[in-house]
């Protein structure tokens, strides 16, 4: 369908555009931008007055939970969320049951998601069999599989010597490798910051150091093995500093931060609120004002939601026992609004780390800008509306947030993925 996007405020980070004019879509791709391409003839138009035209958002850290806790969320609900979000694109982690480290597995899960029509799915395989730390994954069959990147996402590999190993194997190959760190010797049986807040719950705490001490490891053996490391979720002050060291020293080093902890502390618990229940934990609030620094001024490379649906069973617990994660795709645009209004950035700069930046991570050359070419995954948002976050309201299965009862900026009016209307008036 040949769509015409009129009067919007078109913002492409990647070409550093912000300007009012005409978006064409023709073919599932932009066509052109302000004046019409020679022959155009719009069967439909959008009036985008007062709306803001960016890239569809990408998110590099969303579980969608299928395969194996279809009970906690489905993909179509999930799916749902995005669209409701302006998210159209999504890396998934590999902590599904089983876990993403059997190719037949990833082009399951690649066909489901195709066939729904919605976002498309970027795949993380595992970067062991199982996550288990002991025996590495078929990569380079995972690879053609559809995986963007290997890690093992909440679960750490314990023996350094598979991790070396592992790491070598990607760096022959140019495979990404995403790491979070997290010492699981000294995060073990810890459920919050180890803080003064921990301590006066009486919660068992997480140190800083069970960042630090997996991050120095983990940029220490990138260095010997060359292996394109990504640093996921990152939740202190020290360990973006461990980053800077790096980066100093020449490493091409990446990072992400989630929403959760660019707006939250460990303040935020209150009296366990198991809605803050994460992994990584809340940190402090300088660590919170550091991260805003950080992804403010590009230390930082791009913002994600963490997007973890839990079931009501899993979150009406005491805090201990709860199951970490927060519901996010549907509040990533709103928080990074947020954010950006509270430090003072331009829009354009902003929506970078939704968009073109966070493209640049995964590897998507498709998506992430508007250039005439590119395919046609767009977000059409109202600045100025209001959303208030409900259980309601939220399409994902999963209604476990923080930010349940706040009023957030921004509004998403349409979603429009390789051309096609999917969230929206008359959305197909």
């Amino acid at each position: 369908m040949n769509i015409k996007i009129a009067n919007g405020r078109v913002i492409d980070p990647a070409n550093e555009l912000d300007q009012v004019q005409d978006l064409y879509v023709a073919g599932g791709k932009i066509a052109a931008l302000g004046a019409a391409p020679q022959g155009f003839s719009a069967e439909r138009v959008i009036d985008a007055q007062g709306l803001v035209v960016c890239p569809g958002l990408i998110d590099v850290a969303a579980r969608l939970r299928e395969p194996g806790f279809e009970y906690r969320a489905t993909l179509e609900s999930e799916m749902d969320a995005a669209m409701a979000g302006g998210v159209t694109s999504l890396a998934i982690p590999p902590d599904t049951d089983p876990p993403l480290d059997e190719p037949g597995l990833v082009e399951m899960l690649c066909h489901r998601a195709k066939k729904l029509n919605r976002a498309h799915v970027y795949p993380v395989g595992a970067l062991t069999l199982g996550l288990k730390g002991e025996r590495l994954s078929e990569m380079a069959e995972l690879v053609d599989s559809g995986c963007v990147a290997f890690s093992q996402a909440n679960v750490p590999i314990v023996d350094n010597a598979v991790l070396m190993r592992a790491m070598q194997y990607a760096a022959t190959f140019g495979f990404r490798v995403w790491l979070q760190p997290l010492a699981p010797f000294l995060s073990r049986g810890g459920f919050a910051h180890d803080g003064e807040v921990a301590t006066r719950l009486g919660l068992p705490g997480i140190p800083t150091a069970a960042e630090t001490v997996a991050l120095y490891t983990y940029l220490q053996l990138a260095k010997v093995t060359g292996a394109r490391l990504h640093i996921t979720r990152l939740s202190s002050a020290e360990g973006l500093g461990l980053i800077e060291q790096a980066r100093a020293e020449g490493m091409d080093v990446t990072c992400d931060v989630s929403i959760n902890h660019l707006h939250l502390s460990d303040m935020d618990i209150g009296y366990f609120d198991s809605n803050c229940h994460l992994v990584p934990p809340l940190r402090s609030q300088r660590d919170r004002e550091a991260l805003r620094a950080g992804l403010r001024d590009g230390r930082i490379d791009a913002l994600c939601s963490d997007h973890t649906p839990v079931d009501d069973d899993g979150k009406q617990t005491p805090f201990s026992e709860s199951e970490p994660g927060a519901t996010g795709l549907e509040l990533l645009l709103p928080l990074t609004l947020k954010w950006a209004d509270e430090v003072r950035i331009p829009l354009v700069r902003a929506l970078a780390k939704v968009t073109s930046d966070a493209a640049r991570l995964v590897g998507i050359t498709k998506a992430g800008h508007l250039a005439p070419g590119a395919r046609a995954d767009l977000c059409l948002f109202d600045p100025e509306a209001t959303i208030q976050v409900s259980r309601r309201g939220l399409r994902s299965q999963g209604k476990n947030t923080p930010f349940l009862g706040l009023e957030l900026p921004g509004r998403v009016r349409y979603t429009l993925v390789e051309g096609q209307v999917m969230f929206g008036d008359e959305a197909a």
